[in-house]
């Protein structure tokens, strides 16, 4: 049988509870407590088998237990409930008074995953978990925002473990029957589908439509009967190991996903581009701008580049996409006729030094290029980005590099525990994790009574444990191992022991090994007669990273030791539920990158909502959490060109921290058998990870900084036939026409010095603009601390005041400096652009003395 045509039979549901389907059809209520309550209470026991999928979930519910409940007064009042929050919360449209959008404007928000709920295997690990968690904040906070993805087949692997503790991987297929998806429609009513003309033919995409709350994410897939076996294989799974297929599926996901805003008939005014995979929009979003507003390229990248965010997860410069340009070639040559510009010109942006043709295209450098508003993901990771990508901008100080930072935050409903919302709503009100950074927020935290605090930790303790044991059971099984094993792995863990968890993807750099580093001392940690230690591993490694898959072995290995099997395990397959339940239950959560190299590492940020600890070295978002009141920090944020000597240093002070400060304050118990040292810093840890560190904040911190901006700019832009962007084109091509004519004599002072704090001296400069003007032009002193011939330390700027002009285009220019304070200083005179950021951080506009 070559093709069959399919079908799905759901069981009647009576009118009573329609609401059922309405709710299982928006992922809303895979963040509302109440709402999966409302789901589990059907049936716990086929809820949990059907993988907590509402959709699943109904096909296994018997007619009869509907017929029952449809009669419950109980259970159609807790419905109701639900239905009015859900009408306010997602039907109700409710206009925010700082929005300058239009009824069909949007932010368009790409990714390449999206982790909402492990029923949508749509992700692979904290990029996508975070792309998810910024929808749902987005809808919460009632965002104009519309995501953009790739609807994934197979999607990522599912990961299981051989005999020698070597990792599998395994690609089931999705069933679309089992997904909360409809076709996505245009304004015609008509499926949309949209086409790419690729090196082997057109890649045809179905659009697929799901809900997030109020935001709609649309996924493009290529799974269909009008592509070739070759082009239908594009995005069956995340993250293929092979450059075309990866390379399409980046292509599918920016021109793709541009176009299928078009076909929704949405405008675009504001694009966040979340990692570089998704950079090829910007072409498409060029053509879009030129035909929409009848203007020519030069003036469409003018406002493009101004309404365009661009995040960056990597602080790995490896880690970042790149393509040979015969494999990107193909797919930029329609946009020849279409942008009037040669290949070659197009290739050009995305390659880092524009000066050599055979440059692979870096997705980073083409994202870099596109976007006035370009951010890392925690404040030492926005400091790695500059230094990484300062060649970028030759001439430019580091600190003066326009990548900013946002710290990520996290969904705080999606990942605390039940116990712990209701002990959140009952002493923060029923809204609170819509308004976190409230000022009495800290005061009611502190007034959570200690041994209801402590209870609900210990539920979500055993509940882990639990599930566990159920994990092992099932991961033993499937290996076929012997009674006498399958009885010791029910018994494993213990619910009254210190519980340090550490789940995260086998990368070399985050060293899930440094805790072996001393076999024996850890050995007698975890077996201590008085203060016993128990570890829980999770993680999966990229297929093709054979040295983050001897990490998991090593792993492994040590867990089957006889010593500490009954302390230590890796349970495979890690997913959001897997995660949901760690975070939840662990007492500690265990985090040792090498430094610099953690972008954000938000698991730790959803263990301190729980009020997890947090053993860490100071990387990413711990940098800025840190204080020894909420946790401990494994070294001082040292970075070593030793990494052996690193690990050797790091290892020892990890060990130290356990058994001199972790393990006694967890094991300190005085009235009421609670730790309570442990419960304050609880507390603390709470506090900092609801305040600072949440999505809500973190999506305001975007729409402040960047949406908001971005959509002002954009109407300003295209105003009057697009004549601000029109002036600013024309500006940026004079500007680069005459920039080499600039020339800075070398800056006098009023007096050699020295000086005292307190005095001031003037600095004056003859400068030649050549052909520019002086309003076209800042005249910059740089100053600060010396640090070398050609470096100077904490940069300072003081514009310069045009003095005279002394004819034939030169000029002479001053300003006068306070010593602020005692040191020894150098300076220097600059000549930048005047006008916006983009224009002033414009590369190459840039001359010094």
């Amino acid at each position: 049988m070559s093709f069959l045509q399919t079908f799905q039979v759901f069981p009647y549901v009576p009118e009573s509870l329609g609401f059922l389907e309405t709710l299982s059809r928006n992922l809303w209520w895979c963040w509302n407590i109440d709402a999966i309550e409302l789901f589990r209470r059907i049936d716990p026991i086929l809820w949990s088998a059907s993988g907590r999928n509402p959709i699943v979930f109904a096909t296994l519910i018997g007619q009869e237990r509907l017929d029952e409940l449809a009669k419950d007064d109980s259970f159609l009042a807790h419905q109701k409930r639900i239905k009015d929050l859900f009408e306010t919360r997602v039907i109700k449209s409710v206009d925010r008074p700082d929005t300058l959008f239009r009824k069909r404007d949007t932010i368009a928000y790409l990714s390449m995953e999206f982790g909402i709920h492990e029923s949508l295997p749509l992700f692979a690990g904290g990029l996508g978990v975070l792309a998810g968690d910024h929808l749902k904040a987005a809808s919460d906070n009632n965002l104009p925002l519309t995501g953009i993805g790739l609807m994934y087949r197979n999607g990522y692997f599912h990961q299981y473990l051989n005999h020698e503790g070597w990792q599998q991987e395994e690609y089931p297929e999705t069933d679309m029957y089992h997904l909360p998806v409809e076709r996505a429609k245009d304004q015609q009513g008509n499926d949309i589908y949209i086409s790419i003309q690729g090196k082997e033919g057109d890649i045809h995409a179905l659009v697929w439509k799901i809900m997030v709350g109020r935001i709609p994410l649309y996924l493009l897939d290529t799974n269909i009967q009008k592509n070739t076996p070759e082009i239908r294989d594009i995005n069956s799974t995340l993250y293929p190991g092979e450059h075309k297929n990866r390379l399409a599926q980046e292509v599918l996901l920016g021109i793709g996903g541009m176009r299928v805003l078009e076909a929704l008939g949405l405008n675009a005014a504001v694009c966040h581009m979340n990692e570089g995979h998704c950079a090829f929009s910007s072409f498409e979003r060029l053509v879009q701008t030129m035909s929409k507003h009848h203007v020519d390229l030069k003036t469409a990248v003018e406002i493009v580049s101004r309404t365009t965010v661009f995040t960056t997860h990597t602080p790995v410069a490896a880690g970042h996409d790149e393509f040979p340009v015969e494999f990107v070639e193909p797919y930029l040559k329609p946009y020849k006729d279409r942008l009037g510009v040669s290949v070659k010109t197009l290739l050009s942006w995305g390659q880092p030094s524009k000066d050599e043709p055979d440059e692979p295209i870096s997705m980073f450098v083409l994202g870099l290029r596109m976007a006035q508003y370009c951010n890392g993901v925690s404040e030492l990771h926005g400091q790695v980005a500059r230094k990484m990508w300062s060649h970028v901008w030759p001439g430019r100080p580091e600190d003066e590099v326009p990548i900013t930072h946002v710290t990520n935050g996290v969904h705080i409903p999606s990942w605390i525990s039940m116990e712990n919302a209701q002990i959140f709503e009952r002493y923060l009100g029923p809204t609170w994790h819509l308004h976190a950074w409230g000022n009495d927020l800290e005061e009611r935290i502190d007034k959570i009574y200690d041994e209801e605090l402590w209870q609900a930790h210990e539920k979500s303790r055993a509940r882990l444990i639990r599930s566990c044991r159920k994990l092992l059971s099932d991961q033993y099984r499937q290996r076929n191992a012997p009674r006498s094993v399958m009885d010791q792995v029910e018994n494993v863990l213990d619910h009254e022991v210190l519980t340090i968890a550490f789940a995260r993807r086998f990368a070399t750099y985050k060293r899930a090994n440094l805790l072996l580093q001393d076999i024996e001392r850890l050995e007698a940690i975890i077996n201590s007669e008085k203060y016993p230690v128990q570890f829980i591993f999770a993680g999966k490694a990229h297929p093709k990273d054979n040295e983050g898959k001897e990490l998991i072995k090593k792993v492994f290995e040590f867990a089957q030791r006889p010593e500490v099997r009954h302390r230590v395990t890796f349970i495979e397959d890690y997913d959001i539920s897997i995660a949901r339940q760690m975070v939840q239950g662990a007492d500690v959560w265990l985090n040792t990158p090498r430094r610099p190299f953690e972008a954000c590492g938000t698991s730790g940020i959803k263990a301190a909502a729980n009020g997890v600890l947090n053993v860490s070295t100071l990387d990413g978002w711990w940098c800025e959490g840190y204080s020894p009141e909420k946790g401990w920090s494994i070294g001082r944020g040292k970075e070593y060109r030793d990494h052996d000597y690193q690990d050797a240093v790091e290892s020892h002070a990890l060990y130290n921290i356990l058994e001199n400060d972790v393990i006694p304050c967890f094991y300190e118990r005085k009235e009421k058998n609670i730790p309570e040292r442990w419960l304050k810093m609880m507390k603390a840890s709470i506090k900092t990870a609801i305040q600072d560190f949440c999505a809500h904040r973190m999506v305001d911190n975007y729409n402040e900084n960047y949406y908001f901006p971005a959509c002002q700019r954009y109407f300003e832009l295209i105003a009057d036939n697009a004549d601000e962007a029109v002036r600013l084109s024309d500006l940026r091509e004079r500007l680069k026409k005459n920039w080499d004519g600039i020339t800075i004599d070398q800056p006098e002072r009023q007096n050699a010095g020295p000086f005292r704090v307190g005095e001031m001296f003037t600095v004056a400069v003859r400068v030649n603009l050549g052909e520019l003007r002086p309003e076209e032009l800042d005249v910059e002193l740089y100053y600060g601390k010396f640090k070398s011939i050609e470096a100077i330390s904490d940069g300072h700027v003081e514009t310069m005041t045009m003095r005279e002009d002394l004819g034939n285009g030169y000029y002479l220019y001053a300003c006068s400096v306070k010593c602020d304070y005692s040191g020894r200083f150098g300076f220097t005179v600059r000549v930048i652009p005047k006008g916006d950021d983009l224009i002033q951080c414009a590369p190459g506009l840039i001359s010094w003395a």
